[in-house]
């Protein structure tokens, strides 16, 4: 069984100019104004596929734990996914704009201050403390990507472009890659040649 499972989510076709995916709001209330008309736009589909329209816009939104219409069907997708359940389908979407689950496997797939080794007596052991991610795509390129854990826990990394469309984000993956680096060790002094 295939556990990488897609899904896209509308291009907010039908919106007013200015109201799609992909415009600056000036505040989160703006934010919140696009990702309504959007939704609404799903309202006349069967309620499945608006859910997981409404997932995909969350998990793009500037954090979508702080949207009380976003936590309820994030964390239900969250919990679907770890009882091994397909990552839902929204097939109202443009072109470029899409969501993929992938499961976490360290060291290739998970960030690195989320990274972990562990010694033992048949080798070292690579560790995510993430379980998987859902990574969004906006007019082709990565957009968000939102890691998550067995138990409900979540984190998003946005990209440098959600970031300038965006103007403000949940800062936590960032604060967390500027705290690993900083407690990584300082390199080690060049060895002296003698030349």
């Amino acid at each position: 069984m295939n556990r990488n499972r897609s899904f896209t989510w509308p291009h907010a076709a039908g919106t007013p100019e200015g109201r799609r995916i992909g415009h600056r709001p000036n505040s989160v209330a703006g934010w919140l104004i696009a990702l309504a008309s959007a939704l609404a736009i799903g309202t006349t589909a069967p309620a499945f596929a608006a859910d997981a329209c409404k997932v995909l816009l969350c998990l793009a939104a500037p954090s979508w734990k702080s949207i009380p219409e976003c936590v309820p069907p994030v964390r239900q997708v969250l919990r679907d996914l770890a009882k091994g359940r397909p990552f839902p389908v929204c097939n109202m979407a443009g072109s470029g704009n899409s969501a993929v689950h992938e499961w976490a496997a360290a060291p290739t797939f998970c960030p690195p201050q989320y990274s972990h080794i562990y010694q033992t007596e048949s080798g070292p052991i690579h560790a995510c403390d993430y379980t998987g991610a859902i990574s969004v795509s906006v007019n082709g390129a990565m957009f968000t990507r939102t890691w998550w854990t067995m138990e409900g826990e979540a984190v998003t990394d946005f990209s440098p472009a959600a970031k300038a469309q965006l103007g403000t984000w949940d800062t936590r993956f960032d604060d967390d890659h500027a705290a690993w680096l900083a407690a990584l060790p300082p390199p080690a002094p060049p060895i002296d040649s003698g030349y």
